[in-house]
């Protein structure tokens, strides 16, 4: 038996267009690449050109449709014009991805407005501006995926959470309320919920040996995450066979969270 006709129905991306903010490195890298190699057009938004170059580069030389845009989520026009200049390269999206995030966490007693609001604008007005832009029109058209990405500090305090935290148990309370609403028409709203990953927007754990293998201890599979661990799950979150899937964290954490 060929067994490719039918993982292709399950998983096979092609037709669809996907758009994933923070897509130049790190985790957004992994999955942009991932969904362009599944079919998927892919339109990444980032800041900084050199990474979107480097990254689309990559993709179209291996044959995937794939573009780029420098956006600044950091304001509200912001977003607005990155979600515009996006759809403008392949067409709306069906599958969202919200991988964008900043990671700025002083401690409590230190933690000002200015850090607050950087961090709830980056990490869930942004996605949430995002979803009321492209969200209706998914399910309009039958057919939508969106994807967060969050963090551990959804869900428990550890390692100065503060505001990112904050921000991203907010984002996991957004994805079920956009499940609630888009999903009986074909729209599902989901989180993956990293363990430690070691990426740039880790940096400030990163360098500390100690902390990175004290982290490694906490897993279940004996080693930090990779970006690259999180391809199959958004590959299967952004396709049909995950389509009775909707309002779910879903840990991709080495059992980080259970051990």
């Amino acid at each position: 038996m060929n067994a490719q006709p039918y993982l292709s129905q399950l998983f096979s991306l092609d037709g669809r267009v996907a758009l994933v903010t923070g897509g130049s490195s790190g985790i957004g890298r992994a999955i942009a690449g991932a969904l362009a190699r599944a079919g998927a057009g892919v339109v990444v938004v980032a800041r900084r050109e050199d990474q979107l170059i480097a990254t689309i580069d990559e993709l179209t030389s291996e044959g995937c449709r794939a573009g780029w845009v420098s956006g600044d989520l950091g304001s509200r026009d912001g977003v607005r014009a990155a979600a515009e200049a996006a759809a403008a390269v392949f067409g709306e999206p069906d599958i969202l991805v919200n991988s964008a995030g900043v990671n700025l966490r002083p401690p409590m007693d230190e933690l000002g407005e200015d850090v607050w609001d950087t961090t709830m604008t980056v990490n869930l007005e942004a996605p949430f501006l995002l979803g009321q832009r492209f969200g209706p029109g998914m399910a309009e058209r039958g057919f939508g995926r969106i994807i967060h990405v969050t963090s551990q500090q959804a869900h428990r305090a550890f390692v100065r959470s503060g505001a990112y935290g904050v921000s991203k148990g907010a984002l996991e309370s957004l994805a079920r309320s956009q499940a609630e609403a888009w999903s009986p028409y074909g729209v599902t709203c989901n989180t993956l919920v990293p363990g430690f990953v070691m990426t740039p927007l880790n940096a400030r754990l990163s360098s500390d040996p100690e902390k990175v293998a004290a982290l490694a201890e906490r897993t279940m599979v004996g080693r930090n995450g990779l970006a690259e661990d999180f391809a199959g799950a958004a590959v299967w979150l952004a396709g049909r066979s995950s389509a009775y899937v909707t309002g779910q964290s879903i840990y991709v954490d080495g059992g980080f969270s259970v051990h």
